[in-house]
């Protein structure tokens, strides 16, 4: 093929590629009605623009009232956070939001960002398959942003004489297969495992609503057993919270050690383990991520903001303060 020829089939092709560029775009604006900046401007926003010292430094943060929702073990975090955001960003109005029907929950959130009831979500559990899928039917995706790092805690009744659980022990307590605490080390004592309609699934456990009320109903039975994120439980002063094992050999608290006796709180409280959660340690740490909805639309920006304020330095201390494990 001559230089010409060459020549000639590169030119047709860039004017191929150029058409189809086009066309992309000219689809997603018929799609989405963005204007064509804007959506660029969003998609090529990396979170990496987050390696910033304070909340002031983060770009392209919206105007307006954003909905968001979801894990109930984000809630020392958003005392934390978004008064903060909201004085530095006032335009960026954040409106935190209970679903219709039952209680807030990771999974709750993430149903309502799917029903375009919220602009973001905050889970505490990694996405199923099935939200990816019921978001592509609904004609945008679902991206998850981990801000954090965050250790699951047992609360036990503070009378309960037992040194610790295994992860194995922990996981059949909850499908039935222990029942008595005599079966782990424990007393001659029927175990009650409270739970979350939406996380656990075992015959025996008798379903809650929320936290605070799962931990008043273990805190006055002896035979009680509940889960959460660590910060909520390991400052509480009415449960106690269990160490844990991969094996019975090395049991490692989610709290401090020393631990702090209950009598003493709350003028002293016992402090999270968050060592333990960093180095792996401690055998159930989980990440809390920020889930953005995929749609080249405000909120898909409204949720980039949130998570790169999170992943500031500032954002970083605050989530530290509230109990949770820097992440950066």
């Amino acid at each position: 093929m001559t230089q010409k020829n060459e020549t000639t089939v590169l030119v047709l092709a860039l004017l191929v590629t150029l058409g189809l560029v086009g066309g992309s775009i000219w689809w997603l604006i018929q799609r989405y009605g963005v204007d064509v900046g804007g959506l660029v401007k969003i998609r090529s926003q990396s979170i990496e623009q987050s390696n910033v010292t304070n909340f002031s430094q983060v770009q392209n943060v919206p105007s307006g009232v954003f909905n968001y929702g979801g894990s109930t073990s984000w809630a020392s975090i958003r005392k934390e956070v978004d008064p903060v955001i909201e004085t530095v960003w006032p335009q960026f109005r954040l409106r935190y939001t209970d679903p219709n029907r039952g209680a807030p929950s990771s999974v709750a959130g993430i149903q309502m960002l799917l029903e375009n009831q919220l602009s973001f979500s905050q889970t505490s559990v990694p996405l199923e398959e099935k939200a990816y899928q019921q978001a592509r039917q609904r004609g945008f995706s679902l991206k998850e942003i981990p801000v954090a790092i965050d250790g699951v805690a047992i609360a036990v009744n503070p009378n309960l004489n037992i040194k610790g659980l295994t992860v194995d022990q922990f996981q059949d307590i909850y499908a039935g297969k222990i029942t008595n605490w005599s079966q782990v080390g424990g007393p001659n004592l029927k175990i009650k495992p409270y739970g979350k309609k939406d996380r656990d699934s075992g015959a025996a456990v008798e379903f809650i609503p929320t936290t605070t009320e799962a931990l008043r109903q273990v805190a006055t039975n002896l035979g009680g057993i509940y889960y959460t994120s660590a910060p909520l439980i390991v400052s509480q002063c009415n449960v106690k919270p269990l160490p844990l094992g991969r094996n019975s050999d090395e049991f490692v608290p989610p709290y401090k050690p020393p631990f702090v006796p209950l009598s003493e709180c709350p003028r002293k409280r016992n402090q999270v383990n968050t060592e333990a959660f960093l180095s792996g340690q401690y055998p159930m740490s989980r990440r809390l991520s920020v889930v953005v909805k995929q749609n080249g639309q405000i909120d898909e920006q409204a949720g980039l903001a949130y998570a790169r304020l999170l992943l500031t330095y500032q954002g970083q201390e605050f989530i530290k303060k509230a109990g949770f494990v820097s992440i950066r």
